[in-house]
């Protein structure tokens, strides 16, 4: 079946969030033919998916922001032209509707009044395009992350829009996962004829499939545009120093210190599960020292998520242990998860896969000052902790921001500054590096590689490969376990460093 792909236009089009005094985007002059596919890039913070939202009809009206200009998609504003637009969000969370998996998809189908036996076939195909091979009637709340993340884009590919939206749509999945993608969106455009947009910080995923390559100036308009060869070859040393992923021109970083001998969290045996009496991993033994840095990796739905949940106090052990050791517990007890909330901040700090689900302040600074003062800090050593992190991780100028108006980048690096706020002494990250440009990548991997020197552990749960070659002194692998077509849980194996 052939789409109409759509064509895009923008004039001097900008955008300002409500309360905040920059636009996000500014004069943007932007011409997107019918079935073209471009790639988006640019410095994080720069407007890539506040211009994706608008392109989607979903920024909102005046009281959420103003606009400036015109952007149009097939000569009309995007917001009348919804049933020919498809976006997918950076955060998969936001995009589940029903509770299973089947429905989701079917939803909307059905709200663009695709005939009812037509519905369930594209259902069928779209979840066939992602790989996701899950029951229809399998529970969306079981889902990880990168499950969710697939799920959201077989929603997509369903109905068959005519401007296809993507943003960072592989930043949560595995290496298979990335390729699968990659393959069931170039197989709905080569079918459809779809006009495609898509963010990505890793250019090489999409450098190959793309027609056409555009950097947003974070100050105003466009860095570069032309093909993806005479973006990436003329202006590639340049775009590296703006922080653009560039093929060949990646950070590198080395660890600077060697972890010590002395334990301070431990799992003995451990069995992790999500919902309690459904096994999500078993027979988990590891150690955690002072200093050392160990990477959980693994296919989507593995359950690296849950162990890290799991370790970090978050989630009760499903059978087994975890036992901190007593330079740790100082007192508070060897089982993390029975610890008060106020004990975990200076002990263990979470970092969780979404950024939002941790965002308690009506500011980003407020945000970084929480932790600190519900520990009794002084107010002068709150502002100082706040305004030091704000300073390394370029959030200064977002200070007085809403959190949640944030680009998925800055909101990253807010969640991780939020806990290190309290500067616990063990980090459980998952998914650190995600939404980072090249810069932002680096800084967090230097501030990170400090904090290993100065004797505290880390725990990322990733897919970054650059990440644990440039900190990770382990590698833990989660192996996922099917018996006829049914997960049934995940082995675990160490890889050699």
């Amino acid at each position: 079946m052939t789409t109409r792909g759509a064509h895009v236009q923008a004039r001097d089009w900008g955008w300002r969030h409500s309360g905040r005094k920059a636009f996000a985007v500014a004069g943007l002059d932007l011409e997107v033919q019918p079935g073209e596919r471009v790639l988006l890039l640019g410095p994080s913070g720069a407007g890539k998916s506040t211009l994706l939202h608008a392109l989607a009809g979903v920024l909102g009206g005046a009281d959420e922001g103003e606009e400036r200009g015109r952007l149009l998609v097939d000569g009309l504003p995007p917001q009348h032209q919804r049933g020919r637009i498809g976006l997918l969000q950076q955060d998969p969370d936001a995009q589940v509707v029903l509770s299973r998996v089947g429905d989701d998809v079917a939803f909307g189908l059905e709200n663009l009044g695709v005939p009812r036996p037509e519905i369930w076939g594209r259902v069928r195909r779209a979840l066939a395009d992602v790989r996701l091979d899950l029951p229809l009637d399998h529970s969306t709340s079981a889902l990880s992350g990168g499950q969710k993340q697939r799920l959201a884009l077989a929603c997509l590919l369903a109905m068959r829009p005519g401007l296809l939206l993507l943003d960072e749509p592989t930043a949560n999945l595995d290496p298979d996962g990335v390729e699968e993608v990659r393959a069931a969106v170039r197989r709905v455009l080569d079918s459809t004829g779809a006009t495609l947009v898509v963010i990505e910080h890793r250019v090489e995923i999409w450098a190959d499939m793309v027609d056409r390559v555009i950097v947003l100036d974070p100050n105003d308009g466009l860095l570069a545009d032309g093909s993806p060869g005479q973006v990436l070859g003329r202006e590639g040393a340049h775009l590296a120093a703006a922080g653009v992923w560039v093929p060949g021109l990646h950070p590198v970083h080395r660890r600077s210190t060697a972890p010590q001998d002395d334990v301070v969290l431990s799992a003995r045996d451990l069995s992790t599960a999500r919902v309690p009496g459904h096994l999500v991993a078993e027979r988990i033994g590891l150690d955690l020292t002072r200093g050392q840095a160990v990477a959980i990796t693994g296919e989507n739905g593995a359950g690296k998520s849950t162990l890290a949940l799991t370790l970090g106090g978050l989630l009760p052990a499903e059978a087994g242990s975890v036992v901190a050791a007593p330079a740790l517990a100082t007192g508070a007890g060897t089982d993390p998860f029975r610890w008060k909330s106020r004990q975990l901040l200076s002990r263990i700090g979470t970092v969780f896969q979404e950024p939002e689900h941790q965002f308690l302040g009506a500011t980003v600074r407020d945000d970084l000052r929480l932790g600190p003062r519900a520990l009794g800090l002084p107010p002068a050593e709150v502002d100082a902790r706040a305004d030091e992190l704000l300073e390394r991780l370029r959030l200064t100028r977002l200070a007085g921001a809403n959190p949640f108006t944030l680009s998925g980048g800055e909101k990253r690096r807010l969640s991780v500054a939020g806990v290190l706020a309290s500067r616990p002494q063990v980090l459980i990250l998952d998914e650190p590096t995600f939404g980072q440009d090249a810069r932002t990548w680096l800084e967090l991997v230097v501030l990170l590689d400090e904090l290993l020197a100065a004797g505290r552990t880390v725990l990322a749960v990733t897919h970054d490969r650059s990440f644990i070659d440039a900190v990770a002194d382990a590698e833990i692998e989660l192996e996922a376990r099917f018996a006829g077509g049914t997960y049934t849980g995940a082995a675990v194996r160490e890889v050699a460093r």
